[in-house]
C-alpha cells in the first residue's frame, strides 16, 4: 500500500510512522528544506530558536512512536520535567509560580483570595471528568459520522461543554487574576477563553497528570529524533519539494504532483497541511460541489495570528523563568480586538520562552536565548505587517523592559521576528492563522474538518485543523485516529 504524507509537522511525522508500522510504503514530502513544520528550528549566530511549540505535555504520545518499532525513546530524545511550569505576571507586577506542586499552588491562591482555594480544588476535580471523557476516551476516536457525535452529546452537555472555558472557571473561582490564569489554556491551541468550549478545560488537568516537559536541545531535537527513526525504518523523506496538486480520478485519490512536475502515485494521501488550503489550492475539480461541505468550509472561524519575536542577549537574565506569561490590563477587551474586531491593541499579553533557563546549549556561553509570542489578529485583518512588524517589535521590547528585563534593548545582540504573513506564505495556513480553525464547540469533533475526507476516497487529514485539534497532544492524537480508519 503506497501512502504519501504531505507536511512534516508533529502530525505528519506521527502519521508516517504509524502507517509504516502497519506495513505501508510511506513517502513523506516537506516543501521546506528542513522537517518540523511549525516545529522547525532557526539557528542564528550561535543561538538556537525553536520555531514553534515549546510546551511538551503527554510525553507518552511521543514515546509511543518509538515503541511502535521496539526502540527506546531515550536513545533518540531527552525530555526533562520542569519544576515551575509557568510564571504568571499580572498587571500590578505580582507573580504566581504555576506548577504541579499542589501545596504551593494552594498557598499562592490563598494569598490572593482565601475563598478560592476550595473552588480551585473543585475546578481541578471537574476538569478531571472532562479529561477522562474528552481526552482519554475521545481524543483518538474518529468523528466522521453524525451518529458518533450524537452518541456523545448527552455526556458533553453534562460536562457543560456549552460553556466557555472562562465561564466554567468563573463558576468555581471568584478572583479575576485567578480566573485569567486558570482559563488561559485555550490560547495555547488558538482559542479565545471567552468563546472556546469548556471541553478544552481538560488541558488544565492534562498538564497535572503528566507535567510539563522540555526537550533538551529544544523541541527541534524531538523532530531530529523522529527523522533518525524514519530513516532507520525506511520511510522515504523528500525535502524542498512542494506538492502543488493532489491527483484524483473522479472521487478517488491516485497520487500527487510536485512543483518540479514529478508525479508520485499513491493509494492514500495524508495531509498535515491546513485542510481549507488543501481543498482550495491542491485539488482541481468539484471539491466543493456538496452544498453542506461548502457551507461548513465557509462558516469556519479561524484562530488568531501570532507575532513571534526571537532574540538573543549579551547577558543572562537569571530571574526570568523558562516559561513566563504576562497579562495586559484589558484582557477580555484585548481578546475581543484580536478575535472579533481584528485590530491591533497596545495593551498586549505575551508568552516569553527562555530555553536557556534549563538548557545552556541553546545560547553561546554567558548569553541568553528567548522568544516572545504575542497573539494578534490573523490576516483577515488586512494588517500590513511590513509596516506594523517593526512597531510591534518595539512595543514588545518596551513591555518586557518595563515588566521584567531592565535595559533589554541595549543587551539584544541578535533578533528577528515572524508575523501572520510567515504562517500564510511558508506554512500555508489560511488567513495566516497560528492554529488553523478555532476550538469552539461548533467547530469541534464532528464539526471540524474530518480526519477522513468528506469528499475524496483515500484522502486523510492530521494536524491542527482536524480532530481533535491543535497543540502537540492534539496533533499526535490525530495520527492515532488514522490507526482506526486506515
Amino acid at each position: 500500500m503506497n501512502t504519501v504524507v504531505i507536511g512534516s509537522g508533529f502530525g505528519g511525522i506521527a502519521a508516517a510512522l504509524r502507517l509504516k508500522a502497519k506495513g505501508h510504503d510511506v513517502t513523506l514530502i516537506e516543501k521546506l528544506p528542513d522537517l518540523g513544520g511549525r516545529a522547525r528550528v532557526f539557528r542564528r549566530n550561535g543561538f538556537i530558536y525553536d520555531g514553534g511549540p515549546t510546551v511538551i505535555t503527554a510525553p507518552y504520545l511521543i514515546n509511543e512512536l518509538f515503541e511502535l518499532f521496539k526502540k527506546d525513546p531515550k536513545n533518540y530524545i531527552k525530555l526533562s520535567p520542569l519544576k515551575i511550569w509557568y510564571q504568571f505576571i499580572f498587571e500590578d507586577k505580582t507573580k504566581f509560580n504555576y506548577s504541579g506542586n499542589e501545596i504551593e499552588m494552594k498557598k499562592q491562591i490563598e494569598e490572593i483570595n482565601k475563598e478560592d482555594v476550595k473552588g480551585y480544588e473543585k475546578l481541578v476535580n471537574f476538569t478531571k471528568k472532562i479529561f477522562d471523557k474528552g481526552f482519554t476516551e475521545l481524543a483518538d476516536v474518529p468523528f466522521d459520522r453524525p451518529f458518533v457525535m450524537m452518541q456523545q452529546l448527552p455526556a458533553l452537555l453534562k460536562l457543560k461543554s456549552y460553556k466557555s472555558v472562562y465561564s466554567l472557571v468563573s463558576s468555581f473561582i471568584k478572583n479575576e487574576k485567578l480566573r485569567r490564569m486558570l482559563s488561559m489554556h485555550p490560547l495555547l491551541v488558538g482559542g479565545n477563553p471567552f468563546t472556546t468550549t469548556s471541553i478544552y478545560g481538560l488541558i488544565l488537568y492534562l498538564e497535572k497528570k503528566w507535567g510539563i516537559h522540555y526537550s533538551m536541545g529544544g523541541t527541534g531535537n524531538i523532530i531530529k529524533g523522529f527523522e533518525k527513526l524514519m530513516d532507520e525504518v525506511g520511510i522515504k523523506i523528500i525535502k524542498g519539494k512542494e506538492v502543488t496538486k493532489i491527483i484524483t480520478n473522479k472521487k478517488k485519490i491516485s497520487g500527487v504532483q510536485l512543483d518540479d512536475n514529478n508525479i508520485i502515485e499513491s493509494h492514500n494521501v495524508i495531509c498535515n497541511a491546513d485542510p481549507p488550503g488543501v481543498y482550495e489550492k491542491m485539488i482541481n475539480g468539484n471539491a466543493n460541489n456538496s452544498f453542506l461541505f461548502k457551507w461548513k468550509k465557509n462558516r469556519m472561524e479561524y484562530s488568531m495570528g501570532l507575532f513571534v519575536y526571537y532574540f538573543g542577549t549579551r547577558k543572562t537574565y537569571n530571574d526570568v523563568e523558562h516559561h513566563t506569561i504576562k497579562f495586559g490590563s484589558k484582557y477580555k477587551e484585548h481578546l475581543d480586538d484580536i478575535f472579533n474586531k481584528k485590530k491591533l491593541n497596545t495593551d498586549i499579553s505575551y508568552y516569553l520562552h527562555r530555553p536557556s533557563a534549563t538548557d545552556k546549549s541553546m545560547a553561546p556561553s554567558g548569553k541568553d536565548c528567548f522568544y516572545v509570542l504575542v497573539p494578534v489578529p490573523n490576516n483577515q485583518s488586512k494588517i500590513n505587517w511590513e509596516i506594523e512588524g517593526e512597531k510591534m517589535k518595539n512595543l514588545v521590547i518596551d513591555k518586557m523592559e518595563n515588566d521584567l528585563m531592565p535595559n533589554l534593548r541595549e543587551n539584544i545582540v541578535e533578533d528577528f521576528y515572524l508575523t501572520p504573513d510567515y504562517f500564510e506564505k511558508h506554512l500555508n495556513t489560511k488567513h495566516g492563522s497560528g492554529f488553523s480553525i478555532q476550538p469552539k464547540f461548533s467547530q469541534s469533533a464532528y464539526f471540524r474538518f474530518h480526519n477522513k475526507s468528506e469528499i475524496y476516497d483515500g484522502l486523510y487529514f492530521v494536524g491542527a485543523g482536524t480532530h481533535p485539534g491543535a497543540g502537540v497532544p492534539g496533533v499526535l492524537s490525530s495520527a492515532k485516529v488514522l490507526d482506526k480508519i486506515i
